[in-house]
């Protein structure tokens, strides 16, 4: 059975039903993406501190998103995002969200994946939505090697690792993804990643 990466992006004081049955399927699941404003927010919000909490307390990795954008994001802001994540979340790993495919940026990343590491990450995802530069491989420990709509990668033929996700939205509920670590939403639009997997419907 495929294991989950669930990035998703709601608050839990408005779905606590979904965020309890993500603590549900703590067995299935590779790890949560927390992300409260786009990243860890301006302040502390109790509300992720207590399903983060839950989370960790059933097993499962709590990875703070951090935006990168593709590179142009400072260091120093990239590792402030970490460590607020880590202080006020809890979480043990990062999810680096836009990070570029090609070797330009590999310097920039290395130096974060340093900084993640001694901040306590212990588990780096980056997020290049596409097939990065093999010069990334020893920087994170899993790589989202495909983003995007079922009607973009149900024609695809991508190769598939055991360290490769693909978070797959607007898909129907039979969809298969190839890759081992995976998540496919029925969601779309601007915000698909507001809605559960369709491998987690049954533990509502």
């Amino acid at each position: 059975m495929p294991t989950l990466l669930v990035p998703y992006y709601e608050h839990p004081a408005e779905r606590p039903e979904a965020w309890a049955a993500l603590v549900a399927a703590a067995p299935r699941l590779y790890g949560v993406v927390l992300n409260p404003e786009s990243g860890p927010g301006r302040a502390a919000d109790p509300a992720f501190a207590d399903v983060a909490g839950r989370l960790r307390a059933a097993g499962v990795r709590v990875l703070g998103y951090t935006d990168a954008d593709y590179g142009r994001r400072p260091h120093g802001e990239v590792v402030a995002d970490l460590l607020r994540h880590r202080d006020w979340y809890g979480a043990d790993g990062a999810f680096l969200d836009q990070v570029p495919t090609g070797p330009e940026a590999v310097a920039h990343f290395r130096r974060i994946a340093v900084a993640a590491r001694a901040a306590g990450a212990r588990t780096l995802v980056f997020n290049h939505g596409a097939q990065p530069h093999p010069s990334y491989a020893p920087l994170a420990d899993l790589f989202v090697t495909f983003e995007g709509p079922w009607d973009s990668y149900r024609d695809l033929d991508l190769p598939s690792g055991d360290r490769h996700c693909h978070l797959v939205y607007a898909a129907p509920a039979d969809a298969r993804l190839t890759s081992a670590v995976q998540c496919a939403v029925p969601g779309g639009g601007a915000h698909p990643w507001g809605t559960l997997p369709h491998a987690l419907e049954g533990t509502r």
